[in-house]
């Protein structure tokens, strides 16, 4: 007999407005920092998923949007508690990056090979 793995899981905020449905599979896929100027200061551990596999299951009216530089990405967080939630990338607008540190049950300090990204000397800013 087989187990079978849930991979559904599930992300909020600090306060707990923005409750996420993520579905992974594959776990944290991609698990990466980076060091553009937003990232830096945000200082969190991120991972990817398809867009499809993210669903908004509480709060989104109390999600705010900020945007920079391009406009291209779009970070997403929480404006009661200010916690960054999600981002739809830039590098790959297919996907969203969601905050590793807010998926319930994980401790995003135990996350083993985490990539450095090169976000100062974006992909999209060669083209």
């Amino acid at each position: 007999m087989s187990v079978k793995v849930n991979p559904l899981h599930k992300l909020s905020c600090h306060c707990g407005a923005v409750e996420i449905q993520l579905t992974l599979p594959q776990g944290i896929h991609k698990p990466r920092r980076c060091n553009c100027s937003i990232c830096m200061r945000r200082g969190t551990v991120v991972a990817s998923v398809k867009l499809e596999d993210l669903k908004i299951l509480k709060g989104k009216e109390k999600l705010s949007l900020y945007q920079f530089n391009t406009m291209t990405a779009k970070h997403y967080f929480c404006s009661i508690c200010g916690i960054y939630t999600h981002h739809q990338r830039r590098s790959d607008p297919t996907e969203y990056g969601y905050n590793t540190a807010c998926l319930e049950g994980v401790n995003s300090y135990e996350i083993k090979n985490v990539e450095m990204g090169d976000g100062v000397n974006h992909p999209k800013d060669r083209i």
